[in-house]
């Protein structure tokens, strides 16, 4: 019999699969396009999906039928672009290699997946206890903090820094997308 950390890291790991596939592909067909994207930028790709998702949890009805894992899994892969861009020097090429760039990307969701395991040893499993309504407000919630620490230059008194939120909001998309699948179940 399965543990509840165990469970959940298959669910995750499959969660993640999912991503990285997608991630992949469109490495092949657009190569690293999104080295021009700046902070900033990055925050509001997430932002918009972000902000779909909840428009539509509000209004109960949606008339572009996208799936909302879709939404979900661009989040996660918008964070990690993220990542990627805070970790390489402002002179990397913008045309990165497809495997370095999986690399990376396997990098960036392997400390995800390190953190969830640590936050889920502090609070159990807590999140399975929440509602979709609240992952989306608190990705929400990450981006308005992110936008305040990108106006500030990056800079933080106290707080964590762009990295931290990145890594949030992937475990907390990587959450409400097995929630669904377990709602679909």
């Amino acid at each position: 019999m399965q543990t509840d950390q165990q469970r959940t890291d298959v669910q995750y790991d499959a969660v993640i699969r999912g991503c990285v596939d997608i991630f992949s592909k469109k490495t092949i067909d657009y190569g690293t396009a999104w080295r021009v994207l700046r902070p900033i930028s990055i925050t509001d790709q997430i932002y918009i999906k972000a902000q779909r998702i909840r428009t539509i949890q509000e209004k109960g009805t949606q008339r572009v039928l996208d799936d909302l894992e879709g939404e979900f899994i661009g989040i996660i892969n918008y964070a990690v672009i993220g990542l990627i861009q805070l970790l390489l020097p402002a002179d990397a090429p913008e045309d990165l290699e497809a495997d370095y760039t999986i690399q990376l990307y396997s990098q960036q969701v392997a400390q995800a997946k390190k953190l969830m395991h640590d936050k889920n040893h502090d609070y159990g499993e807590a999140w399975r206890s929440m509602s979709q309504e609240s992952f989306v407000d608190l990705i929400l919630m990450k981006l308005h903090r992110m936008r305040q620490i990108i106006a500030n230059g990056g800079q933080t008194l106290i707080s964590e820094g762009l990295d931290a939120n990145y890594y949030d909001i992937i475990n907390y998309a990587v959450f409400a997308t097995i929630l669904r699948h377990e709602q679909k179940q």
